[in-house]
């Protein structure tokens, strides 16, 4: 076997594939998965170990690499976001409706409608839930196995990536937002199933601060 037909046997040397990683996420629009990432480079490439590297090499720099969801992408330093904002915001304004609906999903999901109306105490029209599915905040989950098999509800990657969470987990709790001031104390109606957040309460107070703007 020669040297030509062994090198397509051959994984890259590590510093090789970190270069290819970087290259892939840098020129995606999207956030890329490690499989997506697996599938792009040569036989035997390790892109789990070349993003670890590549991560490492970007730590204190102006961008970093960051997981989104189940994938990865380059983003601006946090401590540097000053530096991107635009002097006149476009606000895109949801109804109460769409943010009562918004946060039940983040803070409930999987959640079918008819838990969705529940929690809210009131019907949720079909424009409310096609405007969320539009803006690609939510999309369709898996179908329940109940009588009817209902669709549930599950917030986006694009959610996720707006306000910089790596999962839902990583929303704010409501002791924390309390804290940041962003809710005053009074006592809130209900409660989540965890008897610590209210999705409602909650997610508008997000909304009032930073919910919709680009």
């Amino acid at each position: 076997m020669t040297s030509d037909e062994r090198s397509l046997f051959e994984a890259p040397p590590i510093a090789e594939q970190e270069r290819m990683v970087e290259a892939i996420l840098f020129a995606s629009t999207e956030p890329v998965s490690l499989g997506e990432l697996a599938d792009r480079m040569p036989h035997g490439a390790d892109p789990a170990e070349a993003l670890a590297y590549l991560r490492r090499r970007y730590e204190g720099r102006g961008v970093r690499v960051v997981k989104v969801g189940d994938a990865w992408a380059f983003r601006t330093a946090p401590d540097l976001g000053f530096l991107m904002q635009k002097e006149t915001v476009e606000q895109r304004k949801l109804s109460r409706a769409a943010i009562e609906t918004l946060a039940i999903v983040a803070y409930h999901q999987p959640v079918t409608r008819a838990e969705i109306e529940e929690i809210r105490g009131v019907a949720v029209s079909r424009g409310t839930v096609d405007q969320l599915l539009e803006l690609e905040w939510i999309r369709f989950g898996r179908r329940r196995m109940t009588p009817g098999r209902p669709v549930t509800y599950v917030v986006t990657q694009e959610f996720l990536d707006h306000f910089g969470l790596e999962s839902a987990r990583d929303l704010p709790g409501l002791k924390e937002l309390r804290a940041a001031g962003l809710l005053d104390n009074r006592p809130l109606p209900g409660g989540s199933a965890s008897g610590d957040d209210e999705p409602d309460e909650t997610m508008d107070a997000i909304g009032q601060s930073e919910l919709f703007e680009d």
